[in-house]
């Protein structure tokens, strides 16, 4: 778990932050890294250190908050778009071992460079392999 996080810290109060957003499931502060102008990080309280150890409960306030928090920062940016990205464990690029979702502005008029960099290279599903596949994750959902 991630009871010792920056995060966690931010949350009880011991490290300042930008704090844009806060109810009883859910804080959102600017990033102090940010990608673009507005870049802003929701937070669940709860200490969870990956998606999949979050309670459904948590799940369930980051998703309430997201949508009010986008709508926010595009107001007051002007920026046309969002990044919403979110890295669960190290080999995804996790920095910080506390669960939080990235909200990066995105500016039609604006080619600075500054945003979020993506590369995607899709493969191609094998229809059985992705059968099989299905049905072993939904037996396990």
């Amino acid at each position: 778990m991630s009871e010792d996080s920056i995060f966690s810290k931010i949350i009880r109060g011991e490290i300042p932050a930008q704090k844009l957003y806060e109810d009883e499931g859910v804080i959102a502060i600017l990033d102090i890294n940010p990608l673009s102008e507005g870049h802003t990080l929701v937070i669940p309280k709860e200490p969870a250190s990956t998606m999949d150890e979050l309670s459904d409960d948590s799940a369930a306030a980051l998703g309430r908050a997201l949508p009010r928090i986008c709508r926010a920062i595009m107001m007051a940016t002007g920026a046309t778009s969002t990044n919403i990205l979110q890295n669960n464990g190290k080999s995804a690029g996790q920095e910080v071992d506390h669960v939080h979702v990235h909200v990066i502005p995105r500016f039609a008029d604006r080619s600075s460079g500054a945003g979020l960099s993506k590369t995607w290279t899709p493969g191609k599903l094998n229809a059985d392999e992705g059968a099989d596949l299905g049905r072993k994750i939904a037996r396990l959902l």
